[in-house]
């Protein structure tokens, strides 16, 4: 009789060939050049991951951009901007547009350079050399002198914070012609060089006499540029009432610290602000931030830690009702430890890739209370939680689990060993199986284990939410499966989408292939 081990029965779709192999070297997938930029660009922020580091990381991206057209490199930055929120490769591939197509990089500019960090992280690229280009050039300094333009002199002048480049550096570089005798006196002002004091925008003056007398109200500038005075619990209070809301998210200990929060009435205005819809909204705010804030928020009044649960389920608001048994299947695994955003020095985000991998398994939950939540690393991991839980205390329970090896297809074995039946599965990884990936005809583990439970489940879908910059799968892309790469909440609309039939052939590059230019 022949090997069983190599002829074994399979019951079940035929299994595409693994066609590579991962960075944690087993077999696997390789994403074609679109879907592959797309990953990198919904991913990457250009820092040294598990696998990968930050050098890597660029080449790669810039020899993805070779593989693309110019459509399809605006279209990948915008959509990675708007939808996935992210900022290092979005600038990246616009300043590689503006080197093979200017023109085009004008129209894609507005949509993704929509803030002064933007500008600066474009700016310090291009000057970089990395995108084929030292010095900006005509068309992009024509681009930031119109940005500029079409902000107000309050704006500037609030802009004005941050390094490397600084907002000043900018203007320097680019010598932007004021249209105004105030924006005049401002640029005069923010780079060190004579202005007319009675030009000066009001914001402006506010702020110097301010700084020179430390009397009336403090201007509502950000705190960044007030911090070198000695400031009391009165001025503390003031900055908090007028700053933003992610400012506000991002510096509840600094309040605290200065007595801010002392006054009730205080804690309840930042508590409304905090869990306010419109505001979570206008500000983009991800869901993992919110996660961190409310971790590293312990010591707070109750009322603002419960205002940022609530924030997290606002945040939360795509993940979708999915008819029938959903599996939520998030990696534990020790590369899972890696902080989302990867290594950056000096500030190393909190944030793992488990807990965003946790958050994404409790939002399921949260919204799908039959969910049922299969942790794994090379087997496993049991846990019983709570749909009626808060998805932050369930996010914390998963996130302490695990820290093996990875094998994607494990949890999908113990579903093929129970005979589940389900609706919709969906992996949580950063999909760097090599614990049980293996070289045959008949593909890694884990599409063997979907095509399996697929034959025991007519129309059941897998969708593969990938969280790290790299280039392959374990689960071939087909109509029965879906691999999206990212963690803002854009994520669940597209697998609500796709559990309801309603995405295109191609899937998650098709929906970057319809953004219009």
């Amino acid at each position: 009789m022949a090997n069983k081990g190599l002829f074994a029965s399979f019951f079940g779709r035929a299994v595409k060939a693994a066609d590579a192999v991962n960075e944690a070297g087993g077999t696997a997938y390789a994403f074609g050049p679109k879907h592959a930029l797309a990953q990198y660009a919904a991913t990457g922020c250009l820092q040294s991951t598990f696998y990968a580091s930050g050098a890597e990381q660029l080449d790669r991206v810039l020899e993805l951009a070779k593989g693309v057209d110019d459509e399809m490199l605006a279209k990948t930055a915008i959509f990675a901007r708007t939808h996935g929120h992210m900022k290092d490769v979005p600038a990246l591939l616009c300043a590689v547009l503006s080197t093979r197509n200017p023109p085009l990089l004008a129209r894609v500019f507005p949509r993704v350079v929509d803030n002064a960090r933007m500008l600066r992280t474009f700016v310090q690229i291009v000057r970089s050399g990395t995108a084929g280009r030292k010095s900006l050039g005509t068309r992009p300094k024509r681009l930031v002198a119109s940005w500029l333009e079409t902000r107000t002199d309050d704006q500037i002048l609030r802009d004005s914070v941050g390094r490397s480049p600084s907002l000043v550096d900018v203007v320097k570089m680019v010598h932007p012609r004021p249209s105004t005798a105030s924006r005049k006196a401002l640029y005069g002002y923010l780079i060190g060089r004579r202005y007319d004091l009675d030009a000066l925008p009001l914001l402006a003056k506010q702020l110097e006499a301010y700084k020179a007398t430390r009397q009336g109200v403090v201007p509502d500038v950000p705190f960044q540029m007030l911090t070198a005075l000695d400031l009391g619990r009165a001025e503390w209070t003031t900055i908090a009432r007028q700053s933003s809301w992610q400012s506000l998210r991002m510096n509840l200990n600094t309040f605290a610290r200065h007595g801010v929060f002392d006054d009730p009435a205080m804690v309840a205005y930042v508590a409304s602000r905090l869990s306010d819809a419109r505001e979570i909204e206008r500000a983009r705010a991800l869901p993992y931030q919110l996660l961190v804030a409310h971790r590293t928020t312990a010591g707070l009044p109750d009322a603002i830690r419960l205002a940022l649960a609530d924030a997290m389920e606002l945040a939360l608001r795509n993940v979708p009702r999915v008819e029938g048994k959903v599996f939520v299947l998030p990696d534990v695994s020790g590369s899972m430890q890696s902080p989302i955003t990867g290594h950056r020095k000096g500030a190393t985000t909190a944030v793992r890739c488990i807990d965003v991998a946790a958050l994404v398994a409790a939002a399921f939950l949260r919204r799908n209370p039959l969910t049922e939540v299969l942790p794994f690393d090379t087997e496993v991991h049991p846990i019983a939680l709570d749909a009626r839980a808060s998805v932050a205390t369930n996010a914390e329970r998963l996130s302490r689990l695990g820290g093996g090896g990875t094998s994607v297809s494990v949890a999908l074995a113990e579903l093929a060993k129970r005979r589940a039946k389900g609706h919709l599965v969906v992996i949580v990884s950063d999909n760097q199986s090599w614990a049980d990936t293996r070289a045959s005809a008949q593909g890694p583990e884990t599409m063997r284990r979907w095509s399996d439970f697929r034959a025991r489940n007519a129309g059941a879908k897998l969708v593969c939410i990938d969280l790290q910059p790299y280039a392959t799968t374990q689960a071939a892309e087909r109509d029965d499966v879906l691999n999206v790469g990212g963690f803002s909440d854009d994520v669940f609309d597209l697998v609500g989408r796709f559990a309801a039939g309603s995405l295109d052939p191609g899937h998650w590059v098709a929906v970057i292939e319809q953004v219009a230019l």
